[in-house]
């Protein structure tokens, strides 16, 4: 396929941190791509989970199913719209590296932990973990992925640490936080495609756990139109195979809205190339009545089931796991492994290391560390 001028062309990549050789048979963000997918904090991602806690049940989404079902839409997206695919691929894959473990509740005590320390953002911890805490190559730390793949992946950025990235790095992969500007479209891509990815599968688990009833879900005009749609034509249809076919005609509509409606704004603007896609505003859109849609649709699910009594009691004790976790760390780091009990900054080593954990090892170790047992 020839990739369009405003695509991230390999070739012209802003290059990598350290300089390598090119690889004989791979681009620049193939490379990137085959890196991730080596790396130990993606294999990790099997452990890692969404909504429901890993030993909920063997079929609800993890971070590492949602990482291929983001890269699967993302391709679908970019491949005709002619962006470069091994790019989203690669952002796909690496943009959920640096999660914590039991989703956002993680993330939310780590960050509360952390906060006379810098904080804590999984976007930012992800760049970590492919800057730095990777530790496969002799000549660096990290992956060394390539500008293009390290900026999709931060995603977003508190002003104050991209201040600090870009005290370290002028003019890097934090300099839009700061000077405004856009991201390549394959980022940008794979941000709208993390959303749709989201919604989708939080449905199907939801549905699936008994949170919630494929009744209530008429309540969003999203999901109404499509539950009817598959009514109209297969009126036996019931149980998981309706649930199945709305999914799956209501992902169809978002992507081929995202199709037309970034189409629509690339050929009103005309970006001579990805260089000017920075300057331009998001071309990577929803039309404005599937982006309303999407609102709705993420509006229920907060109140409905991430705000369910159920999982706000999984919460809970997820959260006094990882607490507990970071208060024995930091009051004796010898339980550190190694790699992690010599840092200069301890407060940070802390934070990497229960970050990288998958939800079984927390488990586990709590037990050992405290005697407790919370699940």
């Amino acid at each position: 396929m020839v990739l369009a001028v405003y695509a991230s062309h390999s070739h012209r990549s802003r290059g990598r941190r350290f300089p390598e050789p090119p690889a004989p048979t791979r681009s620049e963000f193939q490379r990137d791509r085959d890196r991730i997918i080596h790396s130990t904090a993606f294999r990790r991602l099997v452990y890692k989970t969404q909504v429901f806690l890993n030993h909920e049940g063997d079929l609800f989404r993890t971070r590492l199913t949602h990482s291929l079902e983001v890269a699967q839409l993302g391709r679908s997206v970019g491949r005709s719209l002619r962006l470069d695919e091994d790019l989203v691929e690669a952002i796909a894959l690496a943009h959920d590296l640096g999660h914590t473990p039991f989703g956002h509740a993680g993330q939310d005590v780590l960050d509360d932990c952390m906060r006379a320390h810098g904080g804590f953002e999984h976007n930012l911890q992800s760049l970590r973990v492919v800057d730095k805490l990777e530790q496969r190559y002799p000549a660096f730390d990290g992956l060394n992925l390539s500008f293009e793949a390290r900026e999709g992946i931060l995603k977003h950025c508190a002003k104050r640490n991209a201040l600090l990235l870009e005290a370290a790095e002028p003019g890097g992969v934090a300099a839009r936080f700061l000077q405004g500007g856009q991201p390549s479209l394959e980022a940008q891509l794979c941000n709208l495609a993390d959303e749709v990815a989201y919604n989708a599968h939080d449905i199907d688990d939801g549905v699936r756990s008994g949170l919630l009833e494929l009744e209530q879900l008429e309540e969003v005009a999203l999901v109404r139109r499509y539950l009817r749609e598959a009514l109209a034509e297969y009126p036996a249809l019931q149980g998981k195979r309706l649930l199945f076919e709305t999914i799956r005609r209501m992902l169809s509509a978002q992507v081929y809205d995202l199709i037309d409606a970034s189409g629509a704004a690339l050929k009103e603007v005309a970006p001579a190339d990805a260089e000017a896609v920075r300057a331009a505003p998001p071309l990577i859109r929803f039309s404005p009545e599937m982006r309303a849609a999407s609102t709705e649709l993420k509006r229920f699910l907060f109140a409905k089931l991430y705000r369910h009594p159920q999982v706000q009691e999984t919460r809970l004790r997820a959260e006094q796991v990882l607490r507990d976790l970071f208060e024995l760390y930091t009051a004796d780091p010898r339980q550190l492994p190694e790699d992690f009990s010599g840092a200069a900054d301890a407060p940070r080593a802390c934070a990497d290391y229960i970050a990288g954990m998958t939800d079984r090892f927390a488990l586990r170790e709590h037990q050992r560390l405290t005697g407790k047992t919370l699940f």
